[in-house]
């Protein structure tokens, strides 16, 4: 499980978030994974490379779990 603290903003968008957290190495792989229907936000498959995400929000993908805080 990864803890992600926003700071300076209300909201991260997705694909910034994946490469943030070492997830992805890039926005475009992080774009890929997103448009393979491979990320889950909040327990629902997400399909919008940017949505906003915010405290309190979950993000899943392969093993692991990111939690907004």
């Amino acid at each position: 499980m990864i803890n992600f603290r926003l700071e300076d903003s209300e909201y991260i968008e997705l694909i910034k978030l994946l490469k943030v957290t070492n997830i992805c190495g890039s926005g475009g792989e992080a774009k890929h994974l997103v448009d393979e229907q491979m990320v889950k936000v909040n327990g629902k498959l997400e399909t919008r490379k940017r949505a906003k995400l915010r405290v309190g929000d979950k993000v899943e993908i392969f093993d692991q779990i990111i939690i907004i805080e």
